[in-house]
């Protein structure tokens, strides 16, 4: 970390008044905390975080003195050898405004290797999590959670407790083998249904007989929660945003949906549906009617809900939940995402890890009742097929969360792109923008914050094309950046807070041209960088370059000496045209 990301670093710090996820900082002036070591297991057992040793949190983020920044550095390695895996964390001493403090990158811990915890306490005592900006002791289950997730976990596959081959429903069972000997008649074709049923895991031996696993249970079973009650999903529909109301309704639905796994799935969607209502939205010159979510959308989060939740003993009294809130469905299941699988890459990365693959493989060949498909169509794909179908009804892409105890989507319940957005978004006068950049500034409008993962999360794009996005976005001066690089935040312009309503028909913003201040900035026969320009005109930097680009196209500005158009260093210059003759300059252009 460079001079400038620290500053970047302490300015977020500062605004936002409190520690981030990903950032702790402590004052330190005493010597090295002894909280220190649970921030260290905290970020490993999470995706890994910055420590800074220097910066006092009560009186907002100052630098301390350090007494021998030295000597705490060396600590810190000390602190990170002690933990268990040991920590090969990244340690300096650097200086902020003029002071020394401590900065340390610590790494995630390879899943193999979680929990990280204090070698000194023990796993059960010191095994901590980063939750928001606090640093959480694990619960028992948590660090059991991540042990099993060390290899591939088996849960699925362990006999069903107390059940027999009666206990799986005929008709499915003969459909799924008819289904199997069809497409892979090589291995299947010639086997009988009872072999057919244990090479594909819906059979298990104990105590010496063929018997259900679990997950031949949750797929093909009669009635799963004879067994296992609470490995169910529940629906509630609450009246307000927080829940229930204080002293009135509790709640506007409220349904147990039991049976296998594909049952579950339908009669799920049916109770959500019964609960939706329509809206109308702008499509082309015209509008259409669709229901409050996509259905296909809903369809892939309750399957991946139900496929991925975990199955180990310590979960089984616990539920898939479906929530209804009057702005938002929350969908949750225990258990994270397992595997190399970051929230942050859901959507984008074709990657995928399950951590009931037995389960997974054989619902790609159950079919649902009453329809041709099967629970799970395409494997890796779900996240995908979600994001697609919110989009293309114009919708707010999902929020996924992800803990070691539990993973959960939330789909916002409103249309981004509504006739008032469509409006709105015309009257901004900013033509060539993309449907992504589209999309961020409806996200923008409602108050919210984006950086660079909810981007690409949300237009599906990889890193690059969102930077590009989102630096032209900060060069039109539609939305202000915070920060640099992996902290970087960007929110909407304050030029544009008072048109959040739309203008009327026909009447559009004033456009944020600048060609007058560029060529103004300019003395006869001088040549300036863009650095001196940004420093003479007080704009931002993505701005100057922005417009000297379009008065380069246009003739305006051009290219002294040899340096590169990429290199900061290269030099502009007016041409002969616009000497004296500054009103060339203030045309209306259409940029």
């Amino acid at each position: 970390m460079d001079v400038e990301e620290l500053r970047e670093v302490a300015f977020t710090l500062r605004r936002v008044g409190s520690d981030l996820e990903d950032v702790e900082a402590k004052r330190a002036d005493g010597g090295l905390p002894k909280s220190v070591r649970e921030t260290l297991s905290a970020f490993a057992n999470t995706h890994g975080g910055l420590l800074l040793l220097g910066l006092d949190e009560q009186s907002g983020f100052t630098v301390v003195d350090i007494a021998d920044p030295g000597k705490m550095a060396a600590d810190l390695a000390s602190a990170c050898a002690e933990m268990e895996p040991p920590l090969r964390a990244d340690i300096k001493v650097a200086e902020l405004e003029g002071k020394p403090i401590i900065v340390a990158e610590i790494p995630e811990a390879d899943r193999r290797s979680k929990p990280c915890y204090i070698r000194s306490v023990g796993m059960n005592r010191g095994s901590y999590i980063r939750v928001n900006d606090a640093d959480q002791k694990m619960t028992s289950y948590e660090i059991q959670l991540m042990l099993a997730n060390q290899g591939q976990p088996r849960d699925d596959v362990a006999p069903a407790d107390g059940s027999n081959i009666e206990d799986l429903r005929p008709e499915g069972v003969s459909a799924y083998v008819n289904r199997l000997r069809t497409l892979r008649p090589n291995v299947f074709g010639s086997l009988e249904s009872k072999e057919v049923l244990r090479l594909s895991n819906v059979l298990v031996e104990a105590n010496g007989k063929l018997v259900p696993s679990l997950a031949g249970l949750l797929a093909l079973g009669r009635f799963p929660q004879q067994r296992y009650p609470q490995l169910m999903l529940t629906f509630v529909s609450y009246p307000t945003v927080e829940g229930p109301e204080p002293e009135g309704t509790r709640f506007l639905d409220n349904v147990s949906i039991e049976g296998p796994i594909p049952e579950m799935v339908t009669e799920a969607l049916k109770v959500i549906r019964r609960n939706m209502s329509r809206r109308a939205v702008v499509s082309g010159a015209g509008r259409r009617d669709l229901w409050d979510y996509p259905e296909p959308a809903l369809r892939e989060a309750i399957v991946n809900a139900l496929v991925h939740r975990d199955l180990s003993p310590e979960s089984h009294g616990t539920q898939v939940q479906v929530e209804m809130y009057p702005d938002r469905l929350e969908i949750r299941n225990p258990g994270g995402l397992f595997g190399p699988v970051h929230v942050n890459a859901l959507g984008t990365d074709p990657l995928s890890s399950s951590r009931n693959a037995a389960l997974l493989r054989m619902l790609e060949d159950v079919q649902i009742p009453g329809e041709d498909r099967t629970v799970c169509e395409n494997r890796g794909s779900g996240i995908r097929t979600m994001i697609s179908a919110l989009r293309a009804a114009g919708m707010s892409t999902p929020i996924f969360r992800d803990n070691v105890s539990s993973f959960s989507v939330t789909f916002p319940n409103h249309s981004l792109l509504n006739s008032d957005l469509v409006e709105w978004i015309a009257s901004l006068n900013e033509p060539g923008l993309t449907e992504s950049q589209i999309l961020a500034l409806a996200h923008l409008r409602d108050g919210d914050a984006l950086d660079n993962g909810h981007y690409r999360e949300m237009a599906a794009v990889d890193s690059r094309v969102a930077t590009q996005e989102l630096q032209d976005l900060v060069a039109r001066e539609l939305t202000e950046q915070d920060g640099k690089g992996r902290w970087a935040t960007y929110r909407l312009a304050p030029r544009l807070h008072d048109g959040n309503v739309a203008l009327p028909k026909g009447e559009r913003l004033p456009p944020a041209d600048r060609r007058d201040e560029i060529l103004a900035a300019f003395q006869p026969d001088e040549t300036l960088s863009r650095a001196a320009l940004v420093e003479r005109t007080g704009l931002g930097d993505q701005v100057v370059r922005r417009w000297l680009r379009i008065l380069r196209d246009e003739g305006y500005v051009e290219f002294t000496g040899a340096a590169s158009p990429q290199s900061k260093n290269v030099q502009y210059r007016r041409t002969i045209q616009t000497y004296g003759n500054q009103q060339q300059a203030t045309l209306d252009f259409d940029v």
